[in-house]
């Protein structure tokens, strides 16, 4: 079910109306409606759980900017339909799949997701949520797919994911994101509460110095063990060409340092489509 171009009002597909001065989607704060960009059934692409059937909620909003975003119409330019959460729910039942994963954009930004993932666990589904680890929630998580954001995700002017005539400007969104990126306790709440992984996104090698320190901070702050298996290296990159491009040194440092490699089966599979 794509929903991305059928915007109801208080949305806007260019992006301007439904952003606030945070840059943050503020469609979805009354009721239980939430800001859906897509929702489909495909393969899980990525952690531990890739290759299982699974039902994706994709949100729209988010707090950060990545310039390699691979769903820039949920986070540069978001466009979505608002939902409500009985109405996502019988869109999720019409599958066959016990696996959901709500992904966004950041779905922990909204109020609602929290209802959603009430329902869903009333249900009897697993449900695994993709977040960037700066927000915290207590719900039936059955897997935080938490993805910390390094510093090369910063969008500086060299790299601007947006159109030239397009609604944000990367330089403006520089200092903002790299405020933002990195919430330690939040971090920290999300590995203590649920059975997670953290999955880094790989751009090259230099970035494994960050994510080592960066692990160290998040196990002295967190009352439970994280283990290497636990930790996950993606290679960057929203095409096949670019994953070509940044696979063989994300694989390299899985190998030397312990931790997990986690393929972007999507990618390798439907490249850059939407709803995979």
């Amino acid at each position: 079910m794509p929903v991305s171009s059928d915007v109801e009002a208080g949305g806007s597909s260019s992006g301007d109306e439904s952003r606030s001065e945070s840059g943050e989607d503020s469609t979805a704060s009354g009721g239980d409606r939430l800001p859906v960009n897509e929702l489909f059934e495909s393969l899980q692409g990525e952690g531990r759980l890739a290759g299982v059937p699974s039902v994706f909620v994709r949100t729209s909003g988010c707090n950060l900017r990545c310039w390699f975003c691979d769903s820039y119409h949920t986070s540069w330019e978001p466009t979505h339909a608002t939902m409500s959460v009985e109405e996502i729910l019988a869109e999720v039942e019409s599958h066959d799949a016990d696996h959901v994963v709500v992904t966004g954009g950041e779905p922990l930004l909204h109020d609602p997701v929290v209802s959603l993932l009430d329902e869903l666990d009333a249900r009897g589904y697993h449900t695994t949520v993709e977040t960037n680890g700066t927000i915290y929630r207590d719900a039936p998580i059955d897997l935080a797919s938490v993805s910390p954001k390094l510093a090369s995700s910063t969008p500086t002017p060299e790299r601007d994911p947006t159109p030239e005539d397009g609604p944000t400007d990367a330089g403006e969104w520089a200092e903002r994101h790299e405020e933002r990126r990195i919430d330690l306790d939040a971090l920290a709440a999300l590995v203590e509460d649920y059975d997670f992984q953290l999955k880094f996104v790989v751009s090259e090698r230099d970035d494994v110095e960050e994510i080592t320190d960066l692990l160290a901070r998040i196990r002295d702050a967190a009352a439970v063990p994280i283990r290497d298996t636990d930790v996950l290296l993606m290679p960057e990159g929203a095409t096949t060409d670019r994953i070509e491009e940044t696979r063989p040194v994300t694989a390299e440092l899985a190998r030397e340092y312990g931790f997990r490699y986690t393929p972007r089966l999507h990618v390798n599979l439907w490249n850059d489509a939407p709803e995979t």
